[in-house]
């Protein structure tokens, strides 16, 4: 049985879930933190935006290594274009795992910092970790909007602020 068919259906459930929690964002809060070892807003959005991204770059490359490629936050900070910078990363990451075969996902891919190897994982394993990436980080974004009392949409069933069904 194919992994694909599976990895889409999952990536395209917590599109829905994340694209409802983006777009709760208050454009004037993008700086905002909670705690100043927190990220703020925006890096904390942004980072969740381009998540599904890694999908395709778990697919195409081979590894990461952040002493040749250091992580950059995305300028973004309004509502509309991080619903865009969202939309094209999910749409990267469908397209490249549509096109993929399940012996793509069997394949090691490497994370590293020069020549210290934080990780090998399966290519399948990363896009798993993707996954769990934004579910986790999606749910610091919870927190951040429920400190600055913006209700909170439902994710795998009502929020506290949706009410029973």
């Amino acid at each position: 049985m194919s992994m694909i068919p599976m990895l889409l259906k999952e990536m395209e459930q917590e599109a829905q879930t994340t694209r409802k929690m983006l777009e709760r964002i208050p454009n004037d809060k993008y700086q905002w933190q909670p705690h100043e070892k927190s990220m703020t807003i925006q890096r904390l959005a942004t980072h969740i935006a381009e998540l599904p991204g890694w999908v395709a770059m778990a697919l195409t490359t081979n590894e990461l290594d952040f002493a040749s490629n250091p992580y950059k936050v995305s300028p973004i900070d309004n509502n509309t274009d991080l619903l865009s910078f969202f939309e094209e990363s999910l749409e990267s990451g469908k397209t490249h795992l549509e096109q993929a075969k399940d012996e793509d996902l069997e394949k090691n891919w490497t994370l590293r910092n020069g020549d210290h190897i934080l990780s090998v994982s399966t290519k399948a394993e990363v896009i798993r970790m993707s996954y769990s990436q934004t579910v986790h980080h999606r749910a610091q974004l919870g927190v951040y909007l429920r400190l600055l009392n913006i209700p909170i949409p439902g994710s795998y069933g009502p929020s506290a602020d949706e009410g029973s069904l």
